[in-house]
């Protein structure tokens, strides 16, 4: 008998079972070929009618937004001194909107007399025949839909957000009498900072490109050998402050390799312990350029958090305020889910080609009196991404070290701290 020809239909999407190996074969071909076949139609009667009305786009491309972990980020609570507290998770733009609407609405007053003269007007009725009235008595006013929950994509965090500078106007006051050597009125000296290692490196190759990267920065070897004295960090703290240091740091390894970084901020401290991965040479980046002695633009992005506020601060204070712009070389430090990355480019500014677009703001519009006009960039390196691991307070000690904000294992991914 002669095999039956199998030809598609609209049941040929659905699940199929059978025996027999060749024919499970064929048939999932001919379900896939009707699904692909489904989609295709689907998508050009939606370009059709996409092509009549744009709104129809705009609005499919509005509702199709990826949801990232960036998006579904989780705030806590904002209370009068959250903004005070180094491991809460608030928004410090946020905070300061909410504040000026409690004071207008202290304790919800408003609610309060408008719940009273209610009831002023209902003490004047009856309350046995008045409730049965107005139970009969048709209302004018239709009733309110329930508010319906905002979707995960309305209620998500914009993406622009990620690139924006870090406002240091909205730091807590609290944090200058918590910090008063990192936040102290009077004006920061020129920075210079310490570099060494932790004992028996070998990272000496790496602790020279963070010289170049850290303007007015000296690296000097840490001794390891038997008979010499180990000197701890305190000591060696001690020993910058006297000679006009602004900071220290202390690049540890594992495996010859670099895996973390602890800034002190001299005289007093804090100090704080980062994670380090991703370490790349800048002669290992694909056209990298030679970085010059000219003071380097800084670059803070989403540091939104109190703690992140601090953080932001800590790294401002290692680079000059002055930049020069001859040398066209700028830092960034950008924040995201926690994790920063530390970049280092030399920008120039050339002709718009034909085949370009002129240059887009954050909104999506055109800059004006940018036109013509493109930015290149090309990477000087070295690069490496930070992780905010712990602050102690004040120098480092060999024990009982005291600290200010330790990084926990955080279950819930979509809460993070800067």
């Amino acid at each position: 008998m002669a095999s039956k020809k199998l030809k598609p239909s609209l049941k040929s999407a659905l699940p199929f079972k059978t025996d027999n190996k060749e024919r499970r074969q064929k048939l999932h071909i001919v379900r896939k070929k009707a699904l692909d076949n489904t989609r295709r139609d689907e998508r050009f009667r939606r370009r059709r009618e996409e092509d009549k009305d744009p709104i129809l786009r705009e609005e499919r491309l509005r509702k199709n937004t990826p949801l990232t972990l960036e998006r579904k980020r989780v705030w806590d609570k904002m209370d009068s001194d959250s903004g005070d507290a180094l491991g809460v998770s608030v928004d410090v733009e946020r905070l300061k909107r909410h504040k000026p609407e409690e004071e207008e609405h202290p304790d919800g007053q408003e609610d309060h007399s408008s719940q009273e003269e209610n009831l002023g007007s209902d003490d004047d009725r009856d309350s046995m025949i008045d409730s049965a009235s107005i139970s009969d008595e048709p209302s004018s006013n239709p009733p309110k839909p329930p508010l319906q929950p905002e979707s995960a994509t309305d209620r998500a965090t914009s993406p622009t957000h990620s690139q924006k500078s870090t406002n240091f106007s909205l730091t807590p006051p609290a944090f200058a009498a918590r910090f008063p050597t990192l936040f102290s009125t009077s004006p920061h000296p020129n920075p210079k900072t310490l570099i060494t290692t932790s004992l028996h490196s070998t990272l000496h190759n790496e602790a020279h490109l963070l010289t170049t990267l850290f303007p007015n920065s000296t690296y000097i070897p840490r001794s390891a050998h038997r008979h010499s004295h180990k000197y701890s960090i305190r000591e060696i703290a001690s020993f910058a402050s006297n000679r006009a240091y602004t900071a220290l740091i202390i690049l540890k390894e594992d495996q010859k390799k670099p895996t973390g970084l602890t800034l002190v901020h001299l005289p007093a401290g804090p100090t704080f312990h980062f994670s380090i991965s991703n370490w790349v040479e800048g002669k290992k980046v694909p056209g990298h350029g030679r970085p010059t002695d000219h003071n380097p633009e800084l670059i803070l992005n989403n540091f939104r958090t109190p703690l992140g506020l601090l953080t932001a601060h800590l790294f401002r204070t290692v680079f000059p305020p002055q930049p020069d712009f001859e040398g066209r070389q700028v830092v960034t430090l950008h924040n995201q889910r926690d994790y920063i990355f530390l970049r280092r480019h030399r920008y120039v500014f050339r002709e718009k080609r034909e085949s370009e677009k002129n240059v887009v703001g954050p909104d999506g519009k055109e800059v004006k009196g940018a036109e013509g006009i493109r930015a290149g960039l090309q990477e000087l390196g070295p690069r490496f991404t930070m992780k905010l691991r712990r602050i102690d307070k004040g120098i480092q000690r060999g024990s009982w070290q005291e600290w200010e904000w330790k990084g926990k294992m955080e279950k819930q991914r979509t809460k993070f701290q800067l």
